[in-house]
């Protein structure tokens, strides 16, 4: 069975996920926003906050960490720049990246 296929992925604002194609293949994201088909990503840097990657949901693989400020903030409609999201990818990473 390929994943996503006839399996519900849940996704989540402030969940880390990772490019499984494209040019960004490999990379770390933030999920910004998601609708049925789509993930909208954020990395902080190539990807801000005002023009974020539209990306298939079978094109990215999900990990289990969701930064609970980028999250209650999103959810929130609080304020939100790019270098939270920057912060919350590189306390993933733990300053390796």
């Amino acid at each position: 069975m390929v994943l996503g296929e006839g399996v519900n992925v849940l996704y989540t604002k402030g969940q880390v996920v990772f490019s499984k194609s494209g040019r960004d293949k490999g990379l770390a994201f933030i999920v910004a926003d998601f609708d049925d088909n789509y993930v909208y990503l954020v990395d902080g840097k190539l990807r801000r906050l005002e023009k974020p990657k539209k990306k298939k949901k079978i094109h990215v693989q999900i990990t289990k960490y969701i930064d609970t400020e980028i999250n209650r903030k999103l959810n929130g409609n609080e304020y939100l720049i790019d270098s939270d999201i920057r912060k919350a990818l590189k306390a993933y990473f733990g300053d390796k990246n």
